[in-house]
């Protein structure tokens, strides 16, 4: 195994971020983000369609690319320098990995819609649910095959095409697929509600059901949600890589602006305080960098249509957890820096330092706090908190 970039990682990379920079400045989102629609659909459409994002993780059998969680890793990477508000994480990671985990003939037919840019989806799960004890269902299937219930803090439910929601039935749990109302309406069995999000660039809404026609994809016995709990791991693990994009382009913002802003007659960043701090943050993204590549890398490893077993289990869990306990806090750390040595300018909503900071903080929080991967990771490290 390793952790540096391969060639076709980094042509992967080359594409992705030039189609960023002609088409998600920050300008361009700070525009999006007032003009109410955050999600930028041609934009999606373009990163699914002309550059195959959206069926990285798809087996090639099924219309993807067979990619592995390397390749996700670095367009993650390169969605978090730009903020980009496009649904990646939520359908082409988190979504697809659920129906990868299902497995399954209609699975097949909806990941091929997935990969070709067709439709987007969106896993019916709080986006601040902890891997390591996902959520129970929200959500009941009902004999005539309808699906009722309210799930809140749900990712890419606005753009979504179809949804796919866990659910209560007699004996066990299921994964349904329920197709949405137009993207951010809401009307007929299926409501989509607006919340109020931290990270203005990726919304997250109050998604009810209400008789919803739905098809079951699987079937499990008991309370577990396979499904679930492996999207959420497999997601947490990747969202270290968005981490360290958010945490480099302030790194690197932030050197730039102090190089050319002068106060008493020379650069800000030529005084030692500036430059130890910037020193520091350094050392962290470069620590963040190997943790994210490391869980990347176990993630590519592992069978991404199911759970992996015994100590690849093990490992996976351990990656995860290291990954999302540090790359978190640096990621917040590296926006607070950014947003204070620009000085005045980083406290205006015109610049997109806030941006950073708000989807950094939201990242954090999401997917499992720091304290529960850190709690996941006592056992396998045989290290148990106090009692």
């Amino acid at each position: 195994m390793t952790l540096l970039y391969t060639e076709v990682e980094e042509e992967l990379r080359a594409a992705v971020r030039d189609l960023l920079a002609d088409r998600c400045s920050p300008s361009a989102v700070l525009g999006r983000v007032e003009s109410g629609t955050p999600y930028d659909a041609e934009l999606w459409k373009t990163l699914a369609r002309e550059i195959g994002v959206a069926g990285l993780l798809v087996p090639e059998e099924l219309g993807g690319a067979g990619a592995s969680a390397r390749e996700a890793a670095v367009v993650l990477e390169e969605l978090g320098r730009a903020v980009a508000p496009v649904p990646f994480l939520a359908s082409a990671v988190l979504a697809t990995q659920a129906l990868l985990t299902a497995g399954g003939e209609a699975v097949g037919e909806l990941l091929g819609r997935l990969a070709a840019g067709e439709a987007t989806a969106a896993l019916a799960v709080p986006f601040a649910a902890s891997p390591y004890a996902p959520p129970a269902p929200a959500a009941v299937l009902g004999e005539d095959g309808t699906v009722t219930g309210t799930v809140g803090g749900v990712i890419g439910a606005e753009i979504a095409d179809v949804l796919l929601v866990p659910v209560r039935l007699t004996g066990g749990t299921a994964l349904c697929a329920v197709e949405a109302s137009p993207a951010g309406s809401a009307g007929g069995t299926v409501r989509v509600t607006p919340a109020t999000s931290l990270d203005l660039t990726r919304p997250i809404a109050t998604v009810s059901f209400a008789s919803a026609p739905a098809r079951v994809l699987a079937t499990a016995g008991g309370p577990e949600t396979p499904w679930v709990r492996e999207a959420l791991l497999r997601g947490a693990g990747l969202l270290a890589s968005e981490q360290l994009g958010i945490a480099e382009w302030c790194l690197a913002t932030t050197v730039a602006y102090v190089r050319e802003r002068r106060q008493f007659a020379r650069p800000v960043g030529s005084f030692q305080a500036v430059k130890h701090r910037l020193a520091d943050l350094w050392l962290e993204i470069a620590g963040a960098r190997a943790a994210a590549r490391n869980a990347a890398a176990r993630l590519a490893e592992a069978p991404v249509a199911g759970p992996p077993g015994g100590d690849a289990a093990v490992a996976v869990t351990v990656a995860v957890a290291v990954a999302q306990a540090h790359c978190g806090a640096v990621a917040v750390h590296a926006a607070e820096e950014c947003v204070q040595l620009h000085g005045g300018i980083g406290m205006t909503w015109e610049h997109p330092a806030h941006l950073y900071l708000k989807r950094a903080k939201a990242d954090q929080i999401a997917l499992g706090t720091p304290g529960d991967h850190r709690e996941a990771l006592a056992g396998p490290a045989d290290l148990p908190a106090p009692v």
